[in-house]
């Protein structure tokens, strides 16, 4: 008889289990070997579909895929207990050795959770969520089952010696001189067999379902030279510009050449403190691209701000390396699949499994991705998530502007880059203006001695003075209709305005009222309830404006203040943090072009941040160090952005969320950090508890909740969903995604819409629905915003009123 995996849709061939389990295991392994862990992700991959291996399984694919139009039978058939099951059998019941049986624990872990997620070894409710499964689950053809494993997959005797290997690969990784604990540094381990698991199981599906037998790689070794050449020869054209011996761009040059040679070191964690407007994007390319290609790496990470835009550095990369194919960027999961468990769809083609198969494995030369996509690749719920994990290693990952981890995930961003740099041999470049002091915390950052590429800092950022910041803050506030008439006067000095408020209503009501004046001077607005396309377009016009010369006010949330390379004669910042004042500061006179340039500092009193608490702590710490400048300008070097007083400033800032820095679960009463890495030790009261109801010992090395964990992790507070947006190619994408494609047109798509989606809070979703502004598409995985609830203008809106029209100017 055949044991079968999966029943390809076109041909109706069949893949057998065995054939499954061989290719699993081979793509496992060589996605392990980054690690030295080969074994222990090769075993994931060889016992992942064990359970396959039933008549029960076979007899359910065979009914679901010659009666399309009538569902199997009710229920699940659950082929995933069974290689968890069998470890724990062979390695946890008798005759224990501690490294076989924690092999046992987290490779039979990664096993029962790959059609969901980790499960929790033992959680709050003093439960085993794995050892029901692995231990307590009854399998009706469980020994046949075994049988059939060792008889066409492996014999015995081999398999016993490849886990010999992989206990010997468990104990390695552990006596690695590396920060954390046995316990956090097995979280990690548990994760990245996991992320292997999961992306091998789904790529050999999906080359099976589209008849390949091999994934075709772009050469990263021959693009990485490329790159660097191309890179190379578009600095020697800025050498030759009218102005390239102007003193910022010389500076600018110089700290170019800085990173070039600080390239040549070996993999570690560094700072580039590189001042805004000094060339960042650029001289951090230069770093990435000669390290990658002396260092062998796989992949180029650039991470952004969540509230940033992230297309700008793509285009001005992609501009500069010719090249489109081999660069990603990734707004937003387009697709949400936190909650899934679609164990009992496996092997049947149906629309949400090639949604499930669609590529997106972050398997590019060069990315572009935001910070809460990268924290939650570690610590989110859904396996679309965790699956790019193991592409993070070998890499050199950028985190421009790094000052905006949000402060309830710094240490959890800590252990994520020590465990990137100390195991995945990849190079870490923190990129700013405004260093954060990042070891005021517990979970401290392994960052490396003589970490900072620039040389002399004080006086580069001193070279860089292009502004004057105006505290208006301290001794007055505004409202919308004072800030108006502040602009309209402000508008008859100088050729062009940027305001920056910290929320999208008071942004969108001093917009409204702006463009009411009927002026002749063009408003534009931007914030993030826009999708990328529509922002890229009104930047563009803005662009266009400033270099004519033309008189211009634009009102944006702060997302113009990283990665945007506009400069304006006179920026507006609404009071915040001093690294976002620093950041808007970079938006004025952005080239030196105008000599010493104002920028004012206002209080916005109809801004509610009642959502936005790190903005409202930043604000009040800032409104501290301004009153202490005006006491005596002397204070802090003479000047508000001085290292001095930025260092003031994170100090002063990370004390007022102390209690939060290890991502404190109110609901819980416990820090993330605790249920993630805990010693089993200080986990006595479990103990305890087990003991006394089950008159033994907790049978297990792990006792910590990954499933808990991952359930209550949200980088902001408020979960946002991703939705496509009707905006000009976004109609397109909706109706094309809602027809009837192959894996491959999907993968497609969901790369394209990455430019046509918004994130909506919670709230925000409500509203939507409660208006009708909503429509699901394809069993509810992708959902899209109706025509009226898109705003040619400001973007979303939630009332549903708007009626989009086509043209925008």
């Amino acid at each position: 008889m055949n044991y079968i995996a999966h029943i390809r849709e076109s041909d109706n061939q069949i893949q057998t289990v065995e054939q499954h389990l061989l290719e699993v295991k081979d793509l496992a392994e060589s996605y392990g070997e980054k690690l030295g862990v080969k074994h222990l992700t090769g075993l994931a991959g060889m016992l992942h579909d064990l359970g396959k291996y039933t008549t029960e399984f076979r007899e359910y694919l065979l009914e679901a895929v010659s009666n399309p139009d009538s569902p199997p039978k009710r229920g699940s058939v659950d082929h995933s207990t069974a290689g968890g099951k069998l470890l724990y059998e062979l390695y946890h019941e008798k005759n224990i050795i501690q490294f076989k049986a924690v092999v046992a624990e987290i490779v039979g872990n990664a096993i029962i959770s790959h059609h969901s997620y980790l499960q929790d070894f033992f959680n709050p409710e003093l439960e085993s969520n794995y050892l029901k499964r692995v231990r307590d689950k009854e399998l009706t053809e469980f020994e046949k089952t075994k049988e059939h494993f060792f008889k066409h997959v492996i014999n015995e005797n081999d398999f016993f010696e490849y886990v010999d290997r992989a206990a010997v690969e468990l104990e390695n990784f552990l006596l690695k001189d590396a920060s954390g604990s046995n316990e956090k540094k097995l979280m990690f381990l548990t994760k990245f067999i996991f992320s292997a698991l999961i992306d091998a199981d789904r790529t050999n599906t999906r080359l099976f379902e589209e008849n390949k037998t091999n994934e075709s790689k772009a050469n990263h070794e021959g693009l990485f030279v490329t790159y660097y050449e191309r890179l190379l020869n578009k600095i020697q054209l800025f050498h030759k510009q009218p102005d390239a011996n102007s003193p910022i761009n010389l500076l600018r040059r110089e700290m170019s050449d800085q990173c070039d040679r600080f390239a040549e070191k070996r993999s570690g964690i560094y700072t580039l403190s590189i001042p805004t407007g000094g060339g960042k994007t650029l001289a951090s390319l230069r770093y990435a691209l000669k390290h990658a290609k002396l260092y062998n790496k796989k992949r180029i990470i650039y991470v952004v701000p969540f509230t940033t835009i992230i297309e700008q550095n793509a285009e001005e990369v992609r501009n500069i390396l010719q090249d489109d194919a081999n660069i990603l960027e990734h707004h937003s999961n387009v697709i949400e699949d936190a909650n899934d468990d679609d164990e009992n769809r496996d092997g049947m083609m149906s629309v949400q499994q090639k949604l499930k198969l669609a590529k997106d494995n972050w398997d590019s030369s060069i990315i572009f991705t935001t910070m809460v996509q990268f924290l939650n690749v570690f610590y989110a719920k859904g396996s679309r998530n965790i699956r790019r994990l193991h592409n993070l290693s070998e890499s050199v990952i950028i985190f421009d502007e790094v000052q905006k981890v949000p402060v309830s995930c710094v240490s959890l961003f800590n252990d994520a880059l020590n465990f990137l740099k100390e195991y995945g041999q990849t190079s870490i470049v923190l990129c700013t203006a405004t260093q954060p002091a990042l070891d005021f915390v517990e979970h401290k950052l392994a960052i490396d001695k003589d970490a900072e590429i620039i040389n002399k800092l004080d006086q580069v950022i001193h070279a860089f003075k292009r502004v004057e910041i105006v505290d208006l803050a301290t001794d007055q506030t505004f409202n919308s209709e004072k800030l108006t008439e502040f602009i309209e006067a402000k508008i008859e000095e100088v050729q062009s305005i940027l305001v920056i408020l910290n929320t999208k209503s008071v942004v969108k009501d001093l917009y409204t009222r702006l463009k009411n004046k009927e002026s002749d001077i063009p408003v534009y607005h931007l914030s993030t309830s826009m999708c990328a396309a529509h922002r890229k377009e009104i930047l563009d016009e803005v662009r266009w404006q400033l270099k004519q010369g033309n008189k211009i006010v634009c009102v944006s949330t702060q997302l113009i203040e990283a990665g945007v390379d506009v400069s304006f004669e006179c920026v507006i910042r609404s009071l915040a943090g001093l690294d976002s004042i620093a950041q808007a500061a970079g938006r004025c006179n952005r080239h030196g072009e105008m000599g010493i340039q104002n920028v004012y500092v206002i209080d916005h009193e109809g801004e509610n941040l009642s959502r936005l608490k790190e903005i409202k702590v930043g604000k009040q710490v800032s409104k501290r160090i301004f009153i202490d400048m005006k006491r005596d300008e002397r204070n802090h070097g003479g000047h508000i952005l001085s290292r001095q007083a930025m260092e003031r400033y994170f100090k002063e800032y990370y004390d007022e969320f102390e209690s939060d820095l290890n991502y404190f679960i109110r609901k819980l009463k416990k820090d993330m950090t605790d249920l993630l890495t805990a010693p089993r030790n200080e986990n006595s009261y479990r103990q305890a508890y087990y003991y006394n109801n089950e008159k033994k010992d907790i049978p297990l090395f792990i006792v910590n909740s990954y499933q808990t964990a991952a359930e209550q992790f949200r980088v902001i507070d408020d979960l946002s969903t991703s939705v496509i947006v009707p905006y000009e190619e976004g109609e397109d994408i909706i109706a094309e995604l809602n027809s009837n494609r192959s894996i491959e047109d999907l993968s497609r798509l969901l790369r394209k819409a990455q430019q046509y989606t918004v994130n909506l809070f919670n709230y925000e979703k409500e509203q939507l629905a409660k208006n009708d502004g909503l429509v699901y598409y394809l069993d509810g995985k992708i959902i899209a915003l109706k025509e009226g609830a898109y705003n040619d203008e400001y973007g979303l809106d939630v009332n549903n009123e708007s009626g989009f029209k086509s043209t925008i100017f």
